[in-house]
């Protein structure tokens, strides 16, 4: 699997052999560029994506336990599953699996990535499983490694191993770390509901009548290292905006909003229903956030563009905050 680069930040310390929790933090995902390419012979999609970390994050804490080998998941957010249904549980009891151990986990997440909102939250919380377990239980896994099994939970759980930007291909799998280099401000508006993945690529395929071929400028972008705000900015777009917009017009207009309020440009951000618009600095940004913000139903957050890795710390007798 062509998995390159390791961007994955460890902690800084030297790790204790007696430590048994750790926090990590993890970042929302904005996808630049999201192209949905031909159907694949096992019914999904080749995707070619330039992905983009922003700083808005979840927070996980992972204690192992010597009294039990039951998995426990807690969350803040009474929504979402805490069973096997969660991501965060199924990377837990696959990472225990492959490693052949037997260990009790308690596992705490605090929610601050909407869900279903095209935002890959449940997908990096699912990356921060891996790289907290392989930490915790010294498994000595690389970043390739660790995006392997990460692959075989969600197609956007791979580029989480290699933030802050990447270009990810195929079903997800072919990542490739590349630099964006400048400095950029995203706010993000959430109208509020969640736009259900499966339906927006069933919509997708029901109203197109043919695929695009890749652009010649975004192949380009593949054979480079870096790339500049500046390049990228003109080509940015999302397959998934001409079919979802007839159904949703507050994605029209929370782009509308955010180009009003100063935007270089917006776009939808995965399958939606975030919106991103990029600013050239922070108060720019945070003036349109709380703008946008006043809109009723919708949520809207600023942060620094492709700055947040996944970062796990250990936690000591003397607790302190890592995120």
């Amino acid at each position: 699997m062509p998995l390159k680069g390791d961007r994955i930040r460890l902690p800084n310390r030297a790790a204790s052999h007696t430590a048994s929790a750790v926090r990590i933090c993890t970042p929302a995902k904005i996808n630049l560029i999201l192209r949905v390419l031909d159907r694949r012979s096992d019914g999904y999609h080749n995707l070619w994506s330039l992905m983009q970390t922003v700083a808005l994050e979840d927070e996980l804490r992972f204690q192992v336990r010597a009294d039990s080998t039951e998995l426990r998941l807690k969350c803040d957010v009474a929504s979402l599953p805490t069973d096997r249904r969660n991501l965060v549980w199924r990377a837990a009891a696959l990472v225990l699996d492959r490693a052949g151990l037997q260990v009790g986990l308690d596992i705490e997440i605090t929610k601050r990535i909407p869900l279903a909102a095209g935002l890959g939250g449940g997908s990096s919380d699912a990356a921060a499983t891996i790289v907290a377990l392989n930490h915790l239980l010294r498994l000595g896994w690389s970043g390739g490694e660790m995006a392997q099994v990460g692959a075989a939970l969600g197609s956007d759980v791979p580029f989480f191993f290699f933030a802050p930007s990447a270009i990810v291909r195929g079903r997800g799998e072919d990542v490739a770390a590349v630099m964006v280099t400048g400095a950029r401000w995203v706010v993000l508006v959430h109208p509020g509901f969640p736009i259900e993945t499966r339906w927006a690529y069933d919509r997708l395929a029901a109203t197109r009548e043919h695929v695009r071929p890749l652009s010649e400028q975004h192949s380009r972008f593949a054979s480079q290292a870096s790339l500049a705000w500046d390049d990228v900015i003109p080509l940015m777009e999302n397959d998934f905006e001409q079919p979802l917009v007839p159904v949703y017009d507050a994605i029209r207009k929370m782009k509308a909003r955010l180009l009003s309020e100063g935007a270089e440009t917006a776009l939808l951000s995965g399958s939606g229903a975030t919106v991103f618009g990029i600013f050239r600095d922070e108060d720019s940004a945070v003036r349109a956030q709380t703008s946008v913000g006043q809109v009723r139903g919708w949520r809207a957050y600023a942060g620094r563009a492709g700055t947040a890795s996944l970062s796990c710390q250990e936690e000591s007798s003397d607790p302190f905050r890592v995120c």
